[in-house]
């Protein structure tokens, strides 16, 4: 099978102000890893319209799928559904099933502007269902346009792993060692060069209560034979240069 890849954009003020925390992007990674799809880069961009539409462009050309998060509520500066029509060229509209599902979960007097803002989408899309708050996300080819609030992403991303491309299960494994990277940097170096299909990073430690520092070496890969191999030069490495394996 081939590699599959995918890309994250993170669209909202709140995450680049530093006024809401991002933790969609490690939820997600984890999923894709799980089905075989690598994600390769993640963007956050403001709320600007010429910004979101740029970049759609560019990720969804440059990889696989392209999930979004944020941008599709109720208000003025929600406009991620109409950036995703524009860049795709299609009418900004009303979605027929999506108002029919907000219509009939709320009362008349509730459903209001702000809803009914909720269910306009590109002319061609297909909706994520919303199993909490029901307003439903879409998606268009290989973009994926999913909220922000993380437990309500959560279970709508849950939703569409079933309609994507599986790639090769990636396979992770960590080394933990107490040596500090300069020690081993330049053999660390030699193992990646020699297996180009594993990908091999480096993360230091620190424990502060113990104050014991090292480094997690994380090897990933989808051959699982080379992957068994790398594992054992770095930890005959870590050993030779006076090193401890700590599992």
């Amino acid at each position: 099978m081939s590699k599959i890849t995918s890309s994250i954009l993170i669209i909202g003020n709140e995450i680049l102000s530093g006024r809401s925390q991002e933790i969609n992007v490690k939820f997600i990674a984890k999923e894709l890893s799980k089905i075989g799809i690598t994600v390769k880069e993640v963007r956050i961009v403001s709320d600007i319209k010429k910004e979101i539409i740029h970049n759609l462009n560019e990720l969804r050309k440059k990889h696989n799928y392209l999930f979004t998060t944020g941008g599709i509520g109720p208000t003025h500066d929600d406009i991620t559904s109409e950036c995703v029509s524009e860049a795709f060229n299609q009418k900004y509209m009303i979605n027929k099933e999506a108002y029919k599902i907000l219509e009939q979960y709320y009362s008349k007097e509730n459903f209001n502007a702000g809803r009914i803002k909720m269910t306009k989408m590109p002319e061609k899309a297909n909706l994520i269902l919303n199993p909490l708050t029901v307003a439903p996300g879409f998606y268009l080819e290989n973009v994926f346009v999913l909220p922000g609030v993380p437990k309500i992403m959560q279970a709508m991303f849950l939703n569409i792993v079933k309609i994507l491309e599986y790639g090769d299960p990636i396979i992770f494994k960590t080394i933990n060692t107490d040596l500090y990277e300069s020690i081993f940097a330049e053999s660390l170096a030699k193992i990646q060069n020699k297996y180009h299909d594993c990908e091999i990073g480096s993360y230091p430690t620190f424990v502060s209560k113990k104050k014991f520092g090292g480094v997690n070496i994380v090897v990933t890969g989808i051959n699982k034979k080379n992957i068994i191999n790398v594992i054992k030069e770095i930890s005959n490495t870590i050993i030779t240069l006076g090193g401890k394996i700590n599992n």
